[in-house]
């Protein structure tokens, strides 16, 4: 395996010092008693489709994997990890560069490889565990896709459901009852607070049609996340987005919510990193101001390329970071720039990463949020476990995620049933948001509890 201090060096995820990684040497993360030894994997997926093509970072998908991936120990003990794959975030120069089941065909692959690391590495946390896998995976998934250029959030989607397991195992090995107990304790002052409620970013892709926007705020929904960076050229991408915009306002102007203290809706923007420039942006916001909805604008979400070093701090609104942030030192990079939020994705990039950011974050005062995937109803919780114990967010005074399946898969009824405790009150929206309870936090959502469906998976 080659070398853990070079490798850092070469690929710049971090910056070189004398051993370990930047996590460890900020947040030394202390040696349970338990080490784990994992001496079976196995793994499978789903292919659930979308109920239409599903635009972002210029491109669509129309259908998203849903992979499980199996840990049994030395102990005993067996653990399924759930994720869901999506090659377009992931990577969408890949993306662009293959058929879709191609790309998801590829990510699978790298989910395997991953998995004959686990059998190879005995961990005492899962944190510790991806650090040391990470390395040789990501050397492997460039040979896996032939390209050295190969993002890196492509490697942290392909881990998901195997850091998922191992959280699992993690927890049944120690005894672990619940979310929180389970947390390291150098990372719980990130995740330390008790939200009881939770705002749901309602999600307007590019083809959503005006109508079902309007239904959304009759349901209750107050917090629209308009995807932004429509295809084409920048001049192309910039005239459609301030189109969309128009439309969209034009449809939400006037209404008005009792979840806000002014009453007024909220607007985010996600470019996933389409904009060239900081000027575009600027237009984009101009174009906002004139038709009157600057002011329901709370944060744009990672509008630039993930290399662009402009400076955020003089643009008038919050800037949050996504794709962009890969570990603790793009973190910091992106608040030295003027970043004044972080998008966790623990379903995307690892509950292992995010982590680390939370506390990070956390530390600087820098809030957080949680984006979703297009993710199955699990995961939804996973994601939920971490928003519920994020610091309330600025100007909206609860936790804030993003949910987004429910409008998406054709199969979302059946998929819901997917969930150990389907049906519990915090699974469903209510006036746009999700209403958590002891019950919640003493099941943590039911993300330690087994599911039935993905058990059938590995029953013959």
């Amino acid at each position: 395996m080659m070398d853990r201090r070079q490798f850092l060096k070469n690929t710049g995820l971090i910056t070189a010092f004398s051993g370990g990684n930047f996590s460890e040497m900020i947040h030394p993360i202390p040696q349970t008693m338990k080490n784990i030894k994992v001496i079976k994997t196995d793994s499978d997926f789903e292919r659930e489709k979308l109920v239409r093509p599903f635009g972002f970072k210029g491109g669509y998908l129309s259908e998203l994997w849903q992979v499980a991936s199996k840990l049994e120990s030395s102990s005993g003990h067996s653990k399924i990890g759930v994720a869901t794959q999506s090659v377009l975030y992931g990577d969408a120069d890949l993306f662009s560069s293959y058929s879709e089941a191609g790309g998801n065909a590829l990510m699978y692959l790298v989910v395997n490889k991953a998995l004959e690391l686990i059998k190879e590495t005995p961990f005492t946390n899962p944190v510790s565990l991806l650090d040391a896998i990470f390395p040789e995976l990501l050397v492997q998934a460039e040979q896996i896709t032939g390209r050295q250029d190969l993002n890196v959030n492509f490697i942290y989607n392909a881990l998901v459901s195997t850091d998922n397991a191992a959280w699992l195992l993690y927890a049944a090995e120690n005894q672990y009852k619940n979310f929180d107990e389970m947390i390291p304790e150098n990372y719980k002052k990130g995740l330390s607070h008790r939200n009881d409620k939770v705002a749901i970013m309602y999600q307007i892709p590019y083809g959503m049609p005006m109508q079902e926007i309007k239904d959304a705020a009759k349901a209750g929904f107050f917090v629209f996340k308009i995807k932004t960076g429509y295809p084409g050229s920048q001049e192309v991408m910039l005239q459609n987005d301030m189109e969309r915009l128009t439309e969209v306002h034009k449809a939400l102007k006037g209404l008005r919510t009792n979840q806000t203290k002014d009453g007024k809706l909220i607007y985010t923007m996600d470019a996933n990193a389409r904009y060239e420039r900081k000027e575009t942006l600027m237009r984009y916001l101009d174009h906002a101001k004139k038709i009157g909805a600057y002011e329901h604008i709370l944060f744009y979400e990672e509008p630039f390329t993930e290399h662009n070093e402009e400076n955020v701090s003089d643009v008038g609104i919050r800037i949050a970071a996504d794709e962009s942030v890969h570990n603790e030192m793009d973190a910091i990079r992106r608040i030295e720039q003027g970043y004044g939020a972080m998008v966790l994705k623990g379903i995307a990039k690892t509950l292992s990463q995010s982590m680390k950011i939370a506390n990070l974050a956390a530390e600087r005062k820098i809030p957080c949020l949680c984006a979703d995937l297009t993710v199955n109803p699990i995961l939804i919780d996973w994601n939920k476990n971490l928003t519920a114990r994020l610091m309330p967010f600025p100007g909206i005074g609860m936790g804030f995620m993003e949910t987004n399946g429910d409008m998406n898969y054709r199969n979302w009824k059946n998929m819901l049933g997917y969930h150990p405790l389907s049906g519990a009150s915090w699974t469903k929206a209510k006036n746009g948001v999700f209403e958590l309870n002891d019950d919640y936090y003493k099941r943590s959502g039911g993300i330690l509890e087994p599911s039935a469906h993905y058990t059938e998976m590995f029953n013959p």
